[in-house]
């Protein structure tokens, strides 16, 4: 959202109301990341908080029909893939209202994902699909969506990683740790598939443990993960954990890592961006240009394979990878004017 909300102040013929769910709520995972992207405060917060994936949809549901009903917005934008995303597009239809979808279409076609659900809903419910990359318009096509409705303009969170990239270099996370650059790798898991069970979650850590060997491992825990961490008693011993970080300290960590081994998407594309080698501890992505163009790689959650991956990666020069197309910061900007050429056209 940091991107489309610095666009839309550009516009003076735009406006806005933030919403934010709180389904991210915690400081670390929510008020810093408000704070470092100049994200304005939000105009409601729903203060929906933790529960399991239906209750925190149907809360949101319940809180969000009011706000939107008063205010009768032209369209509802909702980003990404989470819980919070499913819900707003689910209200905003019932309430007659368009949609939005901003990283539209991507697939991983692994329906074991929550994630993948939220995506195909908030597809099929949406009026307007924004697409980060070329497969996510495959993928719609596929399903039978209206040419019309996609629009491929880019990633806007390279637009936010590029607006913030010399902010980041300012920040002295990598003294504070006591490292130094391009001789370390970071390390990020939550997903359910990886982190929930005490068996994958103790394989995925003995494996950063054995790449510790060769050099550190700074893994900064996800709230999600740490739980589960600490109920199983998984030896983390050789690798250096550390609390969550704000944007600003965690892209300069991983704009200076050797070796990132993450599950979330975002990073794959990240690192795409920033060329930094990028191990994915999943069998599957929704993001096939990272491998395709980029630095990634699949290398599921087989610790022994894991391994093999990173001493390959480790001891082999660093990847030249291509720029997807239109990750050139200006996405916010095509999706604005997409929306505002539709507004005035109903107008007239």
């Amino acid at each position: 959202m940091a991107a489309l909300l610095e666009e839309i102040r550009r516009r003076p013929a735009c406006r806005f109301r933030l919403i934010h769910t709180g389904q991210h709520y915690s400081p670390e995972m929510s008020d810093s990341f408000f704070d470092e992207l100049e994200i304005p405060a939000p105009d409601v917060n729903l203060e929906v908080g933790s529960g399991s994936a239906l209750w925190q949809i149907g809360e949101i549901l319940k809180r969000l029909e009011p706000v939107l009903a008063e205010t009768a917005p032209d369209v509802v934008v909702v980003v990404g893939d989470v819980n919070s995303t499913l819900a707003g597009a689910l209200a905003a239809a019932k309430l007659g209202l368009r949609v939005a979808h901003v990283e539209a279409g991507l697939r991983s076609f692994d329906r074991s994902m929550p994630e993948e659900t939220n995506r195909m809903v908030t597809d099929a419910l949406s009026d307007f699909l924004f697409v980060s990359e070329p497969s996510g318009e495959r993928n719609l096509l596929a399903e039978a969506v209206s040419r019309e409705k996609i629009f491929f303009v880019g990633n806007v969170m390279i637009d936010t990683l590029s607006r913030f990239r010399t902010k980041a270099e300012q920040s002295d996370v990598l003294e504070r740790l006591g490292l130094k650059e391009e001789s370390f790798a970071l390390a990020t898991m939550h997903r359910p598939s990886n982190v929930d069970e005490v068996g994958p979650l103790a394989g995925l850590v003995e494996a950063l443990n054995e790449i510790a060997r060769r050099l550190p491992v700074v893994f900064p825990v996800h709230p999600r993960t740490a739980q589960f961490l600490a109920a199983s008693g998984v030896d983390t011993s050789r690798v250096r954990t550390v609390a969550p970080l704000g944007y600003l300290d965690f892209l300069r960590l991983m704009s200076r890592a050797r070796l990132v081994l993450t599950d979330s998407g975002g990073i794959q594309e990240e690192t795409t961006f920033l060329q930094v080698p990028c191990l994915t501890l999943r069998h599957n992505t929704e993001r096939p240009v990272t491998i395709e163009l980029g630095t990634n790689r699949l290398v599921g959650n087989d610790p022994a394979r894991i391994v093999e991956a990173a001493c390959e990666a480790l001891e082999s020069p660093l990847p030249s990878g291509r720029m997807p197309e239109k990750w050139d910061g200006r996405a916010a900007g095509r999706i604005l004017d997409v929306l505002e050429a539709a507004t005035a056209q109903d107008r007239t």
